[in-house]
């Protein structure tokens, strides 16, 4: 299965793009992976301007120590509500809860559900399965915490390219542990398989801001096993069992080398009986549901959102 793209990239993306390209930012696989962090802490700095109730850092217990966490809470009153817990992107080597604030800002206000945003260990310092460990471990504390006032059984993982993996093979996990109640999972442009088996990873391995060598860098600093290259919480595309999985939101880039990757997980979910929402963005490209705020604010982003609120609504009892 694929998933089309539009004969052009839209015009906003365009602009991105040349934005980019005259800002000559060095490709983060030429760098040490704490340049690349650097870096990317340095383009993510638009601010959404959007205001909550409460917006606070906290720590939790992890597998191997404590993990940071910011929550995000729209609510003025008490109500008990579906949560979101976020896994950010940046190929399970960059990425922070600074690098993701506006997007959980945006969907704590757009949904009216508390966000918590998890910052899992990166690699190559803590490769496989640490971040992994991780998310899964924020799972079971959102799952027994009194401290939030949520509703335990409408928990929805999300997150987007490396954090979508995080959210897909969290799913499978807790399913196969027997592990706490999921309501439903948002993957935008997850890391699923081997992208480079598909169309997409071809068209759009170059000139559209991810591109084939830094996914390939990224790859290699995650797996510090290449037995670990056939872990289905690694690929959760490569699981022979789908099945009993909660139901899932896709959200694709017609220019993303991960479109492909993505739409064909969400037909491996529909094929095994999964409730699927898979939304394409024609014309976007890989990185587009952070462009929320000038310098880039991009309509699609917004149109994003709102998929996904609205597949939420239909999911969730709140």
């Amino acid at each position: 299965m694929t998933a089309e793209r539009s004969p052009e990239p839209d015009p906003q993306v365009e602009q991105f793009l040349q934005l980019y390209d005259s800002m000559d930012v060095p490709e983060l696989h030429e760098l040490s992976p704490p340049e690349a962090r650097e870096v990317q802490e340095q383009l993510s700095q638009a601010d959404p301007d959007i205001d909550l109730p409460t917006v606070e850092d906290r720590t939790i217990d992890g597998p191997d120590g404590e993990i940071p966490i910011r929550l995000y809470d729209p609510r003025t009153e008490e109500t008990e509500t579906p949560l979101i817990l976020f896994y950010h992107g940046g190929g399970f080597v960059v990425g922070s809860l600074d690098t993701h604030d506006g997007p959980c800002r945006k969907l704590a206000a757009e949904t009216g559900y508390p966000v918590v945003s998890v910052d899992y260990r990166l690699a190559p310092e803590h490769p496989f399965p640490a971040g992994l460990n991780d998310c899964y471990a924020a799972l079971e504390w959102a799952s027994e915490t009194d401290e939030l006032g949520i509703d335990s059984g409408q928990i929805v993982v999300a997150g987007d390219s490396a954090g979508g993996n995080f959210a897909a093979a969290v799913s499978l996990l807790s399913r196969d542990r027997d592990g706490p109640e999921i309501a439903a999972q948002v993957l935008v442009y997850p890391v699923t398989g081997d992208a480079a088996e598909t169309d997409s990873y071809d068209q759009n391995g170059e000139g559209y801001f991810l591109t084939t060598e830094t996914m390939e860098w990224f790859h290699d600093q995650y797996l510090d096993d290449p037995i670990d290259e056939g872990n289905i919480y690694v690929a959760p595309r490569l699981a022979a069992d789908l099945s009993d999985l909660p139901p899932a939101t896709v959200v694709t880039a017609g220019y993303d080398p991960l479109r492909d990757d993505g739409a064909l997980y969400a037909e491996r979910l529909r094929d095994a009986g999964v409730e699927v929402s898979h939304h394409n963005f024609g014309g976007m490209i890989h990185g587009f549901f952070n462009m929320i705020a000038d310098p880039v604010d991009i309509d699609a982003a917004h149109e994003a959102y709102d998929a996904v609120v609205a597949d939420l609504d239909g999911m969730l009892d709140d």
